[in-house]
């Protein structure tokens, strides 16, 4: 267990879970549940940031081991679902659809689902419910954006340390333009690519960094409040 846990954020990734597998379930139960995957975006967003910087000021900080962490967290339990489902879609798939699930087999292990299930998306392209790793494509998003956030992270504080909080603002920025005009204008790239995701990572990334630079010390009634609202919107 990391020395950095917040038992809130358990929580909060239990709150937003719920309405994505209820959407999964069946979309009429609540239409807008995908929105938890958003949610979930940010938690990992600001986790991640307020790892690094709690490592960086101490000194521990080892890009090497970072990645390692990472693969330690992720690779058992991906690699766990893929053989599961394996033997399950031998059985229950067509021919065609087995090849295209074995294609997804090779992009999930190198974490680049999204970008196969963005080059699919199509009139021809086979069902959602067709893709037994359809959702490894916020993974694939999550990991590409670790790759390199550590390095930028390591960039701004080296040579622009003080303004880390508004770099980190208009990288969000830029990337929350080029999610509202892809979503009009390339709708699929636009949900599956990481550059018009990386606004909620770096939303997140703020926080992190509000959160460890603020001297100010809500009480407990105001966070409760806060928190409602989050959860109302």
């Amino acid at each position: 267990m990391s020395s950095f846990y917040r038992p809130e954020i358990d929580g909060l990734r239990a709150v937003a879970i719920v309405p994505v597998v209820l959407f999964h379930a069946d979309a009429t139960l609540l239409k807008g549940g995908y929105l938890g995957v958003d949610v979930f975006f940010v938690i990992s967003g600001f986790l991640i940031t307020s790892l690094l910087l709690g490592e960086i000021q101490r000194g521990e900080f080892s890009l090497i081991r970072f990645y390692e962490r990472r693969g330690r967290r992720i690779l058992p339990a991906l690699f766990f679902v893929m053989f599961l489902c394996i033997p399950a879609s031998w059985v229950l798939m067509y021919p065609t659809q087995f090849h295209s699930f074995s294609s997804s087999l090779v992009a999930v292990s190198g974490f680049a689902s999204n970008f196969l299930f963005w080059f699919q998306d199509g009139y021809f392209s086979p069902a959602a419910d067709e893709k037994p790793l359809l959702h490894t494509w916020s993974l694939a998003v999550e990991e590409q954006f670790y790759l390199i956030f550590p390095i930028i992270l390591l960039s701004i504080l080296r040579f622009f340390e003080k303004r880390l909080l508004v770099i980190l603002g208009l990288l969000a920025l830029v990337s929350f333009s080029a999610a509202q005009w892809g979503w009009h204008y390339k709708p699929s790239s636009t949900f599956y690519l990481a550059h018009a995701r990386a606004w909620e990572l770096l939303s997140g990334s703020a926080c992190a960094v509000l959160s460890i630079k603020s001297k100010t010390q809500f009480s407990l009634t105001t966070r409760n409040l806060f928190s409602a609202a989050g959860i109302a919107l």
